[in-house]
């Protein structure tokens, strides 16, 4: 059986809800998935690919997540990984650019794919500093997150995992 660690930095909760989503639709393609947030995973081993996830603000992603990567960039090198980003708000969504350190993030883990999700802005989450941030660059309160596409791109990887013997490591 095909085991996914997908690993999420989420500051907020809305970007971890998209971890879960896409280890539901892997879970509907037959592959067992765990959901971790990136500072509790001590190892990758036990996994056959891993998907990373961190939401983006102010375009970059968590720290937690880059440091995920710096300490698995070994074994994130032999097995198949795929990135997303989550962050764009309103409609239509903005700001549109893919995250500045995605890049090179993507260089360092061989990634197979980014992808960026609409993200989620709620009032009741944010504290007076965020509040007050959201309120100078005008973000839009609102939840974004389009789950068939996320459900889709996670059968899209199931697909080419389910297609790749050995898993291409």
């Amino acid at each position: 059986m095909v085991r996914v660690l997908v690993s999420v930095a989420s500051r907020h909760g809305a970007t971890r809800e998209i971890g879960e989503a896409i280890a539901t639709a892997l879970a509907e393609e037959g592959i067992q998935s765990e959901v971790q947030p990136p500072e509790r995973v001590a190892t990758t081993e036990a996994f056959d690919a891993v998907i990373l996830g961190s939401g983006v603000y102010a375009g970059h992603w968590l720290e937690a997540a880059k440091r995920f990567i710096e300490r698995h960039e070994t074994t994130l090198r032999q097995r198949p990984v795929w990135l997303f980003s989550s962050g764009p708000l309103g409609d239509p969504l903005a700001p549109i650019a893919e995250p500045v350190d995605v890049a090179p993030l993507m260089e360092t883990t061989a990634a197979r794919g980014h992808r960026v999700f609409a993200g989620k802005l709620a009032r009741a989450e944010l504290g007076l500093g965020e509040r007050a941030l959201v309120k100078m660059v005008r973000a839009p309160y609102g939840d974004y997150r389009d789950w068939p596409e996320i459900a889709e791109w996670a059968q899209e990887i199931a697909g080419s995992l389910k297609g790749t013997a050995a898993f291409d490591r």
